[in-house]
């Protein structure tokens, strides 16, 4: 078992390109170039459009987003491209040394969502060595009809969330309203069957397909809204490796896609950082 020590927002480092060393030495190995809004880096997939982000700020990565993806590249720190926008992504495989990671985005060829990767820039990051960890995110998995998301909307206001008698989650519920609260979960997902592990893998078979083994990966998400019917929490992990079993993936296919691809590219982005060290003290 591994836990790798990541940055989910280069927000944080400003405009201060040391703050990058700094965040290594503290054992960051890899950093997602902007989460839920543009920031200095890059533009988002998700623009806040409540709080005035227009649909792109740089096109693409900023010229400061280019030094940090350069910078990244002499640390040995892995660069991650997911939430960013279709261009940031192109610009940052354009621009690195070192193979990316998608640490957490599913396909949106299966599902066309905003935080999917689409065909081109799976085709861009398998040249650049790269490789795509599949999410178990419920709405990148599979789309639901705008019916569940308002009886959702209804059933949380009804319950205390967003704006109703107030409590910030199950825990600070009453026993009986917790019960009525998951029964109207149980009921959403009656009508509105959720993704479920088959849908999870219908994205691992197109980037598979599309892409090659060599550049696919699994994640979860499970502490940022992650989860999905049969792989809800990490004792169901083996759901997902049995489907990938029915449909004909290999031990050594699957050993890749449960880390074996993402701990190669780790690999090779610390090779290229200790090729880039001998230029870097040249200068």
């Amino acid at each position: 078992l591994v836990a790798a020590i990541g940055i989910e927002n280069g927000y944080v480092i400003g405009r201060d390109l040391s703050l990058l060393t700094d965040y290594y030495a503290r054992g960051a190995r890899y950093m997602t170039l902007a989460h839920n809004g543009h920031n200095d880096i890059a533009d988002s997939a998700q623009p806040r459009d409540t709080l005035g982000d227009a649909p792109e700020e740089h096109g693409g990565l900023s010229p400061f987003g280019e030094e940090v993806v350069v910078e990244m590249n002499r640390l040995g720190m892995m660069v991650d491209i997911s939430h960013i926008s279709k261009n940031a992504a192109l610009d940052a495989i354009r621009v690195t040394r070192a193979p990316v990671i998608a640490s957490h985005s599913s396909t949106a060829a299966v599902q066309p969502h905003v935080r999917n990767l689409d065909d081109e820039t799976l085709l861009a990051l398998r040249d650049n060595g790269g490789v795509m960890q599949t999410v178990a995110f419920a709405g990148y998995v599979k789309a639901q009809p705008p019916e569940r998301a308002q009886e959702l909307a209804d059933l949380r206001y009804e319950h205390g969330f967003v704006g109703g008698p107030g409590v910030d989650s199950l825990a600070g519920m009453a026993s009986q309203d917790r019960f009525d609260y998951e029964r109207g979960i149980d009921m959403l997902d009656l009508h509105f069957p959720p993704a479920n592990v088959s849908d999870f893998v219908d994205h691992i078979d197109h980037a598979v397909r599309l892409i090659g083994i060599d550049h696919v990966g699994i994640s979860s998400d499970f502490d940022g809204g992650g989860g999905i019917y049969g792989w809800d929490d990490a004792a169901e992990t083996p759901n997902v490796t049995l489907e990938l079993v029915r449909r004909g993936y290999s031990e050594a296919d699957i050993a890749k896609l449960w880390g074996g691809n993402l701990l190669r590219v780790w690999r090779e982005v610390e090779r290229v950082a200790r090729l880039l060290e001998p230029a870097q003290l040249e200068r």
